[in-house]
């Protein structure tokens, strides 16, 4: 298995740059998701280290081979696409080996390579069925077999569990975790679901409009996320964020009708955006600051969301079933140490 490393990567469609300078080192054996909103580049990118998008300018090196100019057959990398892109006439078995069959490989070793695939994914049972019969984490599970079975250095992933159910995406997230932990594979994977990224990444990479906003482990980025738009990229429900500001070491929040004391030295007075978790967040039931708008119970935990008389919107997690009803109105307390503050104009964040 090896590392990939893209060293000041470009790509650009005409006079349209998409992709801007980007560097990045991604270790052997670890699990790099590319998160960022559509159309921030990230399948792209994806498709740059696969072959299949030419780079237009930079360097892309898969261990210690520079890739960059090479076809994708002669890459070292497999990938897992959205679609499945199975042969319908093929049986499983079929589809799995087809690619080694194509490349003229012995069919006792394509035999071994697809049982061991086979048993990896726990797919014995369904080598003799054609695709049609099968469920759509069958088939996804199937094409992760059709890559294993190359034996590439490096598996890419493009949102292969947007097509599923919720219940088959929660299975094949299993699946996929531990395939990564039983291989031990470089794996590259790109999504737009929070849940996926957090659970699966070792690393991930927070996209947007083709520059890399903050590269970290998921739970780095959720505490410790270096400007506004990761803080509310990150995360589920997204960080509540409202207007406040800064003076003196004392931050003023209107909405909240409240002025914290804050542990800065940054000196100079000045307007923020103040950035709240949702867990940080508590109902007051003897105040009047906001209105409920709707409540989400879920059973072990309940969402509230509240509209402010200046017209701010807040999410609060509130452990157990909340009580509150439509209209109601209520306080918000909040857990002063546990305030994000970012530069109005600049969007990062302020921390000392």
């Amino acid at each position: 298995m090896s590392g990939v490393t893209l060293k000041n990567v470009k790509k650009s469609y005409g006079e349209a740059q998409v992709i801007h300078g980007i560097d990045l080192e991604i270790e052997d054996g670890e699990f790099c998701v590319f998160v960022g909103p559509s159309g921030c580049g990230k399948s792209t990118l994806l498709r740059m280290v696969a072959g299949l998008e030419e780079t237009t300018s930079g360097q892309i090196d898969i261990g210690a081979r520079d890739v960059t100019r090479l076809d994708p057959s002669d890459r070292g990398v497999a990938m897992v696409f959205q679609t499945y892109a199975l042969y319908p006439h093929m049986t499983v078995r079929d589809n799995m080996g087809f690619g080694l069959k194509m490349n003229g490989h012995p069919k006792a070793e394509i035999r071994e390579k697809v049982a061991e695939a086979s048993r990896i994914l726990k797919l014995d049972d369904y080598l003799d069925r054609k695709p049609a019969a099968l469920s759509g984490g069958q088939r996804q599970r199937v094409s992760i077999g059709r890559a294993i079975v190359r034996g590439p250095e490096v598996f890419l992933f493009d949102e292969p569990l947007s097509n599923l159910d919720a219940e088959l995406r929660v299975e094949m997230r299993v699946e996929i975790a531990r395939l990564h932990k039983d291989i031990g594979a470089t794996m590259i994977y790109v999504t737009h679901d929070q849940v996926e990224a957090m659970t699966l990444a070792d690393k991930i990479v927070v996209l947007r409009k083709g520059v890399i906003e903050q590269v970290g482990a998921p739970m780095d980025l959720y505490r410790n996320p270096d400007n506004k738009f990761v803080a509310g990229f990150i995360g589920s429900p997204a960080m509540n964020f409202m207007e406040g500001t800064l003076a003196g070491g004392k931050l003023t929040v209107p909405a909240m009708r409240g002025t914290f004391d804050l542990p800065l030295t940054a000196s100079g007075d000045r307007a923020v955006d103040v950035g709240m978790r949702a867990e940080h967040l508590t109902v007051d039931a003897g105040g009047d600051t906001h209105t409920v708008d709707l409540t989400e119970s879920l059973g072990g935990v309940s969402y509230v969301y509240l509209v402010g008389d200046t017209g701010e919107r807040l999410v609060i997690e509130e452990r157990g079933d909340h009580r509150s009803s439509l209209g109601d109105r209520v306080g918000v307390s909040i857990d002063a140490s546990r305030i994000y503050l970012f530069d109005k104009t600049s969007g990062q964040r302020i921390r000392s």
